[in-house]
């Protein structure tokens, strides 16, 4: 089959609700997205599905839906994006519903209680794994470990996570001049051009964007609040789905004290008994403000910026990656995540009752993990454990 064929809408969003049924295990899904997309379907070539990873590595948002929506664009232009990016997303959100409504009925039975006193400190275990993972995959040498040590230090003060990534962005370019140098070759400078076709799938999102938000200011303003911060969540979430967690933890525990430490984690740990990436959490956090509407409102709001920028990036991806100041900046935020992320795992872990046999379970979760064991099984084995001896 051609790849410059364009593929009809309802065929990709069938295709990639399949695979959205059994999304588990977050970015290890790009795997299967590239099995279904290059090997059987042969909608994307090779070469531009590699190319894909490596934008959808470089902007923020959750890698594995990312790569969905770009499959979708690379398949059937912007539509297609659109198809694969819902279509992917939606049995997730479906159960996350689901299983909300459940948690808020059942919330204080003592059976769940332990259950879910269990599944704490797996999140405990999972948030301080992300954390290890980050810092072997990032850090290098002791600039690296200067602007962990900086963004960790801030957010465990009080401040925002987002100025310590803006910090950190700002950062990076004094401190890594020497690893990413100047190119003034003209050939391979980075040159710009805009034109109506290729910006208007991004600006359209822009739009709708813009008048769901004006109709929530004025119809629910509690419901705009939530979606302003998912959609700032997202925006700077740099590191795929794990990324989000340092703001999600600041904004909905910190600042606008809508749920507790506890409560954030449950929800954590629901969304790894879904398919789909972590971030499905802001479906939890809308369904307990406002029921199945705040539900909405919450997964709308954080998955749209992550297809506004793949599709404002992707026509200028090719130049873009060749510039030494994103470059430097780029390592800069990424770098941040890891003192965020170590941050964050002090705060969930000072919350949670520590018992021996709590501390059992969370030192063999983080093991398994440790091991590459699908995240699906360590919650699923924990809750079970935990149901039987908490």
């Amino acid at each position: 089959m051609s790849h410059t064929s364009q593929i009809a809408f309802h065929k990709i969003f069938i295709a990639f609700f399949r695979l959205g049924l059994t999304a588990f295990g977050g970015p290890a899904m790009v795997a299967y997205i590239r099995r279904l997309t290059v090997r059987e379907k042969g909608w994307v070539a090779e070469d531009s599905f590699k190319k894909g990873i490596a934008l959808c590595q470089t902007i923020p948002g959750a890698t594995a839906m990312q790569m969905a929506a770009y499959a979708g664009l690379r398949a059937g232009g912007p539509w297609g994006a659109v198809a694969a990016y819902v279509a992917f997303g939606l049995p997730a959100f479906v159960l996350m519903v689901t299983l909300s409504a459940v948690y808020m009925q059942a919330q204080d039975l003592p059976a769940v209680i332990s259950l879910f006193t269990g599944l704490q400190v797996i999140v405990v275990a999972m948030i301080a794994n992300a954390t290890i993972s980050f810092g072997r995959r990032y850090i290098r040498i002791k600039q690296d470990v200067l602007i962990v040590s900086g963004s960790a230090l801030f957010l465990a003060l009080g401040g925002s996570p987002i100025i310590a990534i803006l910090f950190s962005g700002i950062a990076g370019i004094l401190l890594y001049k020497r690893l990413y140098l100047a190119d003034d070759d003209p050939v391979t400078a980075v040159r710009i051009t805009t034109s109506w076709k290729t910006m208007a799938p991004a600006l359209l999102i822009v739009l709708l964007t813009a008048i769901f938000l004006i109709l929530l200011y004025f119809v629910r303003p509690d419901l705009f609040s939530l979606s302003i911060l998912m959609l700032k969540v997202d925006f700077f979430a740099f590191g795929g789905g794990y990324a989000s967690v340092p703001l999600l933890f600041h904004e909905i525990v910190e600042v606008h004290q809508w749920m507790s430490n506890q409560v954030l984690m449950d929800g954590i740990a629901l969304g790894q008994i879904t398919p789909g990436p972590i971030v499905i959490t802001a479906t939890f956090a809308g369904y307990l403000l406002a029921g199945f509407t705040g539900a909405v409102v919450g997964t709308v709001s954080i998955f749209t910026p992550s297809l506004f920028l793949l599709l404002l990036v992707v026509p200028y991806f090719d130049r873009l990656q060749h510039s030494p100041v994103l470059q430097r900046v780029l390592r800069g935020v990424l770098i941040s995540f890891v003192g965020l992320l170590l941050s964050v795992t002090i705060h969930f872990g000072l919350a949670v009752h520590w018992t021996p046999l709590s501390i059992l379970i969370t030192a063999c979760a983080f093991t398994a993990l440790w091991k590459k064991i699908n995240i699906l099984w360590v919650v699923l084995v924990g809750a079970a454990v935990s149901a039987i001896l908490l």
